[in-house]
């Protein structure tokens, strides 16, 4: 089996759920945080929504500088979950590459200082496609604590029962 035909499916299955928890985030309550050091709801989907994005930097890229980096800020529910789509066809097409693409090494750098550096497959499946459970867990968090219906993932939630 070809790494992309192990990695689009799960990717596609991510992204399927995170689309289902964006759908859930309140519109009018999108400067919601629990707590001053947590990011609100708009911050954390953004963020969220960015992120089929490193899978595009990381598979067209060599190394990437975070110096400079600034974090998406879309007003709106719809805006996000176009972002996190057209990032999401980017970041598919990124991944249809042969196998020895995923063994090339690739640096992520701060203000030209190297951070750390490791063969692509290694970076998808530790530092990035781990950020979308992550990160929809705590969002999870976030609905369970405004008593918002937390949706299902990967079987159902207390909510569905």
């Amino acid at each position: 089996m070809d790494i992309r035909d192990f990695l689009l499916p799960q990717l596609r299955q991510e992204a399927a759920l995170t689309t289902k928890f964006f759908k859930r985030i309140p519109e009018d309550n999108l400067d919601w945080r629990p707590h001053p050091k947590s990011m609100s709801f708009k911050q954390l989907a953004n963020h969220m929504a960015e992120i089929p994005s490193w899978i595009t930097a990381t598979m067209e890229l060599e190394e990437m500088d975070l110096g400079s980096y600034t974090t998406p800020d879309f007003s709106t529910i719809p805006e996000i979950i176009k972002a996190f789509e057209i990032n999401l066809s980017q970041a598919e097409n990124s991944l249809k590459k042969d196998d020895k693409e995923y063994e090339k090494n690739w640096r992520m750098l701060h203000n030209g200082i190297k951070i750390m550096e490791m063969p692509r497959l290694e970076m998808l499946r530790t530092m990035v496609l781990g950020q979308l459970p992550h990160h929809r867990a705590q969002m999870g968090v976030y609905f369970r604590l405004l008593d918002i219906p937390v949706p299902s993932t990967y079987g159902p939630s207390a909510d569905d029962r």
